[in-house]
C-alpha cells in the first residue's frame, strides 16, 4: 500500500509540478503527517525531491527528473491499454498521437508487463456504438475539439429538429462528450448540448472566453441525462404483459416493470410503464403484438385497437397478384 502511495506522489509531482503537503494529502486521502513521512522516505531513497516552506512553498522534483513506470501492477497495466479506444481517438485527429503514446508507455514498462499489455490489445477490442446505429460523418469534430482545447469561440451553422431547422449560433465550447458512438458539444450560452454531426458549417472567431470555475463536465452531463429522461416521461400506461412480452422490455420500461410489476393468476404481469408520447407508445406496443394489452389510458387503448383493425383488414382478402415487371 505504501509503495503504491510513494509512486503516486512521484507521478503527481511529475505531472503537476509543485504541490503542498496539504494538496498531496487531499489527493491521496491521507494525513499531512503521512505525506511528510513519505517525502522523507523518497528523499532517503535518492529521489531528488525537495520542499520549500512558506506560503508559496511545497514539494517539487528536481527539474528534468522523470520516473519510469516500473510501479505499475499487472491490473493497472491492463486497464491502461484497455482504455485506449482507437475509433474516437481517430475521429478527434489523435489516432497517431494515441499510438505514439502507447508505444512510449510500452517501452517504459518492465518486460513482463509489456508482454501482458500486448496480450490485452490482441484479445480485447472496444467498439462503443450500437449494432443498429449508422456511423454519422462528423467532419467538423477535429475543429470543434481544437476549439474546446484552446478556448476559441465558434460561429456555426446548425441543423435542429424544429423550425427553423437551420440556425446560426455563436458558442463558447466547454467540452465534448462521446455517448453511444455519437459526439456532443457542451457550450455556452446555457450551457446547452449540440450534436456535432448536425453542424453544417463552422468558423473560429477571434478572442477567447473563460470557463466558469465551478463547471464540471461529467457532473453537467449526468444532470443533462437525468433531465432528458425526465422530460421523455410525459405519462403512464397501465398494461398487462405475457412472460414473453415482459422479457422483451428494455431500458426505462424494463426498470418500471421491475418496480411496479404485479404477477397475475394467468401468468401475465400487470405493470405501470412510462410513456414518452402516444405515437411512440403505439409503435413500441404494436411491436410486442399479442404479448401486451394496454388497460389505460383509454385513448391509447383505442388508438392501438384502431391500428390493429386497420392492419387486420389488409389481410382479410387474397393478396393482389404482382404486376408485370417494368421493361
Amino acid at each position: 500500500m505504501r509503495a503504491s502511495r510513494l509512486l503516486s506522489i512521484l507521478l503527481l509531482l511529475q505531472t503537476r509540478g509543485r504541490m503542498t503537503a496539504a494538496e498531496l494529502a487531499a489527493e491521496l486521502e491521507v494525513s499531512v503527517r503521512t505525506v511528510y513521512r513519505d517525502a522523507e522516505a523518497l528523499h532517503a531513497a535518492g529521489v531528488p525531491l525537495y520542499g520549500d516552506a512558506g506560503h508559496r512553498g511545497g514539494y517539487q522534483l528536481l527539474d528534468g527528473y522523470r520516473t519510469r513506470l516500473t510501479g505499475l501492477n499487472p491490473a493497472e497495466a491492463e486497464a491502461l491499454f484497455l482504455s485506449g479506444v482507437p475509433g474516437p481517438a481517430a475521429e478527434l485527429g489523435l489516432g497517431s498521437v494515441l499510438a505514439a503514446a502507447q508505444l512510449k508507455v510500452r517501452a517504459a514498462l518492465p518486460p513482463a508487463l509489456r508482454e501482458q499489455a500486448g496480450r490485452i490489445q490482441a484479445r480485447f477490442h472496444l467498439d462503443a456504438p450500437g449494432w443498429y446505429a449508422e456511423a454519422e460523418p462528423v467532419p467538423f469534430l477535429p475543429a470543434v475539439a481544437d476549439a474546446v482545447w484552446h478556448g476559441h469561440v465558434l460561429r456555426l451553422r446548425y441543423r435542429r429538429w424544429k423550425e427553423p431547422t437551420e440556425v446560426d449560433r455563436r458558442l463558447e465550447p466547454y467540452g465534448l462528450v462521446l455517448k453511444a458512438g455519437r459526439w456532443y458539444l457542451v457550450a455556452a450560452p446555457g450551457p446547452r448540448v449540440y450534436r456535432v454531426d448536425q453542424i453544417l458549417g463552422l468558423q473560429r472567431l477571434e478572442g477567447g472566453f473563460p470557463v466558469p470555475g465551478g463547471f464540471d463536465l461529467a457532473a453537467y452531463w449526468q444532470a443533462h441525462q437525468a433531465d432528458f429522461h425526465a422530460r421523455l416521461h410525459t405519462a403512464d400506461a397501465v398494461v398487462r404483459l405475457s412472460p414473453a412480452g415482459a422479457a422483451r422490455l428494455t431500458g426505462p420500461a424494463a426498470r418500471a416493470l421491475r418496480a411496479t410489476g404485479e404477477p397475475q393468476p394467468d401468468g401475465w404481469t400487470r405493470a405501470v410503464l412510462p410513456v414518452e408520447s402516444p405515437e411512440h407508445a403505439c409503435r413500441e406496443y404494436l411491436a410486442l403484438g399479442a404479448e401486451i394489452e394496454v388497460l389505460a389510458p383509454a385513448g391509447l387503448r383505442a388508438r392501438l385497437a384502431a391500428t390493429a383493425r386497420a392492419t387486420a383488414a389488409l389481410y382479410t382478402g387474397p393478396a393482389e397478384a404482382p404486376g408485370p415487371a417494368a421493361p
